[in-house]
């Protein structure tokens, strides 16, 4: 046995982060340091408040869909990129 620990690697604008199996978006984007998710209409940045799906403060754009980053979990190869 290796003794590596699994990893799933995706691409948060363009950078490619390594997170635990089962970390959702919004967890890696904490991890790697980049918390905001999207710009708001008048260019404030918004990251993630009740990590539930319902203020939607999450969204980000996932393999070019619109996805909450809180309630979508990493999967390998998955490129997502923040809201302008």
């Amino acid at each position: 046995m290796s003794g590596s620990i699994p990893v799933v690697v995706l691409h948060i604008n363009g950078r490619s982060i390594a997170v635990p199996p089962g970390s959702t978006v919004a967890a890696a984007m904490a991890l790697a340091a980049m918390p905001t998710t999207r710009l708001s209409v008048s260019g404030e940045a918004r990251a993630p408040l009740c990590g539930m799906g319902i203020c939607q403060e999450c969204r980000v754009r996932i393999d070019d869909r619109v996805r909450l980053a809180c309630q979508t979990l990493c999967a390998a190869g998955m490129r997502v990129e923040v809201l302008r």
